[in-house]
């Protein structure tokens, strides 16, 4: 199976979207990143976590964001699987006290690269 390196860069430059999205709180660059029916779903502190896409979205608009908090941040890629027009990326965000893994699954819709599902656990380390 062949890897299309520039559908691997698309996915990419969507995921520095989203980080950015996430760090700095920009509700409208966190959002291009996602179909508009993405869901979800995790548990966070061990307790079950499932949103919808407005739900998230709002959450992140109404909390203050790492970047005007000043403390620390740090989004990491850890792989991306992609066939034909479907993809997973697997992806660390260490925000706030909290040390997130998430899959993300995204799919190519009208020649952009978009997260169509979220899924969210965080790891004490």
């Amino acid at each position: 199976m062949e890897t299309n390196q520039e559908d691997i860069a698309a996915i990419t430059n969507t995921l520095n979207n989203y980080f950015n999205g996430i760090y700095e709180g920009d509700v409208v660059l966190l959002g291009s990143t996602f179909n508009a029916g993405t869901l979800l779903f995790g548990d966070v502190n061990g307790q079950p976590y499932a949103r919808l896409l407005d739900q998230y979205l709002d959450g992140v608009k109404n909390r203050q964001s790492p970047k005007v908090s000043g403390k620390p941040f740090k989004g990491e890629i850890t792989s991306i699987d992609v066939i034909h027009s479907i993809a997973m990326a697997k992806v660390r965000v260490k925000m706030y006290d909290f040390n997130y893994h998430e899959f993300l699954s995204f799919h190519k819709l009208d020649g952009y690269w978009l997260i169509v599902n979220k899924m969210i656990t965080h790891v004490n380390e």
